[in-house]
């Protein structure tokens, strides 16, 4: 597999640290509210890094933190009355409930940051002892002067020229301008823990190396976000890390582009923020889902109505080809394969090979998802209700194993609403009684509620309309 490591700006070959295992840490959301539009796109993307690793034989240790305290969570505990811990338990739950309509997994582990303050201070503890923190009137600070020859290197950016840019705040009690809080010291009214450095709470970046390094190791496989991390959030994470251990972070660093929204920067004053709560009461998720892996991962992604539609379409062909095979192989004959069935076997191979190639390309979602489209044509053109039933359990296992890696196509074949059911039997004998009228009068009653009655050879079928 090659991935675009980020630290090199190239294409790499994967090689992880252990043969045969792979361990990942993802940045998760501050838990403070529902997560928006734009942190649906990583957490799809590298759910589904994860789901194609394990699908290549892989035992994948997949971590993912929640940012349980910061300043944003001190603001909304304090707007609604209540303490952070609250509110950090409300939007974890919320947080799963929207995370599972988008078929995106749980991880391993879902570490939080205020349950591994020991491992927290402890890494402090060593970035002092090397020389790399410092502390004034109990805040932290990294001291990137003592480690400029490192400092950039994710983002290619050179320290002069950062501190240059930086703005120095009157008062400021840090020794230059990039340096960057490890510990905070307590406020009046805030949460905090006891530490060396008196109370306090640690800082954002300092969490996300405690806890990668605590359940991956020291060198971990791939660190994965969202492209607005890189810098300076992961290039901090990097300077602790590897400033206190001395070895290696993480080996491969992936980063999902920017979603704009109509064209346009998604931001609150434009007033086209939406979080996935609110998308979701409009559009399927798996829509959603779809849609988000239509471009390829690094590629910025516009969000609109229409093309959420174009999504939903594009899933409904799916589900259709996968219900009519399942239809038809509940009255396929079981016999052996004919030359064109036994050349549609080999094509099924060759499909899921193929979605493999795309996938092993840097997770090229976009070509992997061409490659289940043009399987499905295959299995249009090729399969019918005569067909052996060995073949069509060719294309469907096909189908399930690409569809399975993208997280697609989870909906049960018959997901039909039981009233639905018994219309369409009502139907049937409608028409076994020459009753003409009832019959159509059920069909149009069907069709009011979503779905369409296909009469077949082999008896009605039932669809979404």
């Amino acid at each position: 597999m090659q991935i675009f490591n980020t630290m090199t700006r190239k294409k790499e070959e994967f090689v992880p640290v252990h043969e045969g295992k792979v361990g990942i840490y993802a940045c998760g959301p501050t838990v403070y509210n529902y997560f928006h539009i734009g942190n649906a796109r990583p957490f799809i993307i590298f759910d589904t890094l994860r789901r194609f690793l394990k699908h290549m034989g892989y035992d994948v240790t997949f971590v993912q933190n929640f940012t349980d305290i910061d300043d944003k969570m001190i603001r909304r505990a304090n707007e609604e009355h209540t303490t952070v811990d609250a509110i950090a338990e409300k939007y974890i739950a919320e947080y799963f409930k929207d995370a599972e309509a988008l078929g995106v997994l749980k991880a391993d582990v879902h570490p939080r940051a205020t349950k591994h303050i020991g491992e927290i201070i402890a890494l402090i503890r060593k970035l002092e002892a090397k020389g790399l923190a410092y502390e004034v009137d109990g805040d932290v600070y990294f001291d990137t002067q003592a480690y400029r020859s490192s400092y950039g290197k994710l983002s290619g950016q050179n320290l002069d020229d950062l501190e240059s840019g930086a703005r120095v705040e009157v008062g400021d009690i840090k020794r230059h301008p990039m340096d960057f809080a490890l510990w905070k010291a307590q406020k009046p009214g805030e949460p905090a823990w006891k530490s060396p450095w008196g109370m306090g709470r640690p800082g954002w970046h300092i969490e996300c190396s405690a806890m990668s390094m605590k359940y991956l190791g020291e060198t971990f496989d791939i660190h994965c976000g969202g492209v607005d991390l890189i810098f300076p959030h992961h290039e901090n994470e990097i300077a602790q890390s590897e400033g206190a251990t001395g070895k290696p972070f993480a080996r491969y660093w992936m980063h999902n582009g920017h979603i704009n929204v109509d064209n346009k920067k998604m931001s609150k004053s434009a007033g086209n923020f939406f979080t996935v709560r609110d998308i979701l009461q409009q559009f399927d998720p798996e829509a959603v889902r779809l849609f988000m892996l239509s471009a390829h991962y690094r590629s910025p992604i516009n969000f609109s109505r229409d093309l959420i539609v174009q999504a939903s379409n594009s899933l409904e062909r799916l589900y259709t080809a996968r219900n009519t095979a399942l239809f038809n192989r509940d009255h396929a004959p079981r016999r052996a394969l004919t030359a064109e069935e036994s050349a549609f076997a080999q094509r099924c191979k060759a499909a899921v090979e193929a979605f493999d190639a795309a996938m092993s390309d840097d997770l090229n979602t976009a070509d992997a998802l061409a490659a289940i489209f043009e399987h499905v044509r295959d299995m249009n053109t090729t399969l019918s209700a005569d067909s052996a039933v060995e073949a069509i359990d060719a294309g469907l296992e096909a189908l399930k194993t690409m569809t399975d890696v993208l997280g697609i196509l989870r909906r049960d074949y018959d997901d039909t609403p039981a009233e639905v059911k018994e219309l369409v039997e009502r139907r049937a004998a409608a028409k076994k009684a020459r009753d003409f009228a009832e019959a159509d009068r059920l069909r149009d009653e069907v069709l009011q509620m979503g779905y369409v009655i296909e009469d077949t050879p082999k008896g009605p079928k039932v669809k979404k309309a």
